[in-house]
């Protein structure tokens, strides 16, 4: 019987969903055709058969979250294997074999993998969690953003980090170093490090990794650091059952801390909904699965892990409407469709240039502000499936005409779900043309792991004041920038904004300085 595992479909992919089954049990599979559809990071592929047989059982079912390396089917090959084995096969046998994987691997890479699987034979363990195929009410594993464990308080973090103490204006931020408390380790969806043995471990033991101090490579849980963890609380629980009795008065007279708390760690419960009476036939309800479920998590993603703030500002852009006017008809010869956004996205990276904090991002993990020296612009676009954010790399080596075709070639392949998870990925600064829509104003959500992302709005005419005091009819466009207050102060910002203004503003001074 052959295990069909979910593969590695992209470098920082490590689950995908199931959206649909294209076989059946029973039916016959020929070799490399499409088993199912997956989506991973907002992209939808079709998974292709490794091996030739019949299709003996769905291990996954439509709408399931599994890890990669899980296995979601298996074939009954029932004859010889081809003797060539075929590009998905060599997928699978990477996945089935790390060593083969770690070939085209950075030496650490390879350090840590090879580490991990040895922990894994240690501990009689496997590389995919029972909590995935399973996908269990109560296990958070199945979740594609997993924001608190689920007796972890709510923290706000800063770039600098607050002594034991926990007294006011004890922060370090600002000193030049970083003197903060050991953290353990968590990825940027917030899921805590840890090898699958540890975290089988915690569960028998009611333990929260967040609370465990990893002492693998990047901080990974072992089991080893689950054990002493455990040893450390029953001290501890013993040591607190000698005081309980002086204790008791005040435990009585305080409410207890759990019963503030909400699902997921939240202070407050979420507010829990209810049909009203009798209007339960007018409702229809619909899972959140697929492309809404991989916004609602970036968005609430953004929300926890973002101090945003605002900042708006208005373009006069007659003079750019006067330029692409003039320079439309030799692109149109060309075979380019030009539109606002290449000027916009040459003013943006120059005025990054100028202001590098709008250009970083956050790594929670270690503490440390990653300062960009590349201009990758994310493009948020509208489909029928739900937003997404294609990315333009490379923005500030490209021409204005470069810019305007990949433009068209990504909004298009968007529309129509082409497109790969590389092109949804390491955007350094993002922008979102909500005017094409028709709004005058917006509040945009930062497209985390970035610092900021700008809003774009309609071009209308509005009467104005020149510097001469006469009221004469301009091209006006107003610009809303969200941006993360952590890494970019608000002078900053509005600076940032103006250097953008006065680029869009003279067509000819952005041709010369941001060519």
């Amino acid at each position: 019987m052959k295990e069909i595992l979910l593969p590695e479909l992209a470098e920082s992919v490590v689950e995908g969903e199931i959206l649909k089954w294209l076989v059946e049990e029973g039916d016959t599979i020929a070799l490399e055709q499409p088993l199912c559809e997956v989506m991973t990071d907002k992209v939808t592929v079709e998974l292709p058969s490794p091996a030739a047989g019949i299709l003996h059982r769905r291990m996954a079912q439509e709408g399931e979250v599994v890890a990669v390396h899980a296995v979601i089917a298996l074939i009954d090959e029932g004859g010889e294997a081809a003797a060539t084995p075929s590009p998905t096969q060599a997928i699978q046998e990477s996945a089935e074999n790390p060593t083969t994987a770690d070939a085209g691997l950075p030496p650490q890479a390879q350090e840590e993998r090879q580490q991990i699987a040895q922990e894994e034979d240690d501990q009689g363990g496997s590389i995919v969690e029972a909590g995935h195929m399973k996908g269990g009410a109560d296990d958070d594993s199945s979740s594609l953003f997993k924001a608190f464990a689920s007796d972890e308080q709510v923290k706000v973090q800063g770039l600098g980090s607050r002594s034991g103490s926990g007294a006011p204006g004890s922060s370090t931020a600002g000193t030049g170093t970083l003197n903060r408390e050991p953290a353990p380790a968590a990825r940027a969806d917030g899921r805590v490090l840890a090898v699958p043995a540890a975290r089988q471990l915690a569960r028998e033991k009611n333990i929260d990794l967040a609370q465990v101090q990893g002492s693998g490579p990047n901080g990974r849980i072992r089991v080893q650091d689950v054990v002493e963890h455990g040893q450390g609380g029953e001290e501890q629980a013993a040591t607190s059952q000698t005081q309980a009795p002086a204790q008791a008065a005040q435990t009585q007279a305080a409410p207890p801390q759990s019963a503030a708390k909400g699902a997921g760690g939240m202070p407050v419960a979420p507010v829990q909904y209810r049909t009203p009476k009798g209007y339960e036939h007018l409702e229809d309800r619909v899972p959140l699965r697929g492309m809404r479920r991989a916004i609602s998590n970036q968005m609430q993603a953004s929300h926890l892990y973002t101090v945003r703030t605002l900042t708006v500002d208005e373009v006069n852009l007659t003079k750019l409407v006067e330029f692409r006017g003039r320079v439309k008809g030799e692109a149109a010869a060309a075979g380019v469709k030009l539109s606002y956004l290449p000027f916009i996205f040459k003013a943006v990276t120059a005025a990054l240039k100028k202001y590098p904090s709008l250009n970083t991002s956050f790594d929670e993990a270690s503490g440390e502000i990653v300062q960009k020296r590349y201009y990758n612009m994310g493009m948020a676009v509208a489909t029928d499936a739900g937003l997404t954010v294609p990315v333009l790399k490379d923005v500030n080596q490209k021409s204005i005409f470069e810019l305007a075709r990949e433009v068209v070639d990504l909004a298009g392949r968007a529309q129509n779900g082409k497109l790969a998870p590389d092109e949804l990925a390491g955007s350094t600064f993002s922008i979102t043309n909500i005017g094409s829509i028709g709004a005058l104003f917006s509040f945009p959500i930062i497209n985390v792991p970035d610092a900021a992302i700008l809003g774009i709005h309609s071009i209308v005419k509005r009467p104005i004041v020149d510097e001469n005091d006469n009221i004469i009819v301009a091209h006006m466009m107003y610009l809303s920038l969200s941006f993360d207050h952590r890494l970019v102060d608000g002078a900053e910002a509005a600076r940032f904004c103006r250097e953008v203004i006065r680029l869009l503003e003279n067509p000819d001074r952005l041709m010369l300085e941001a060519m």
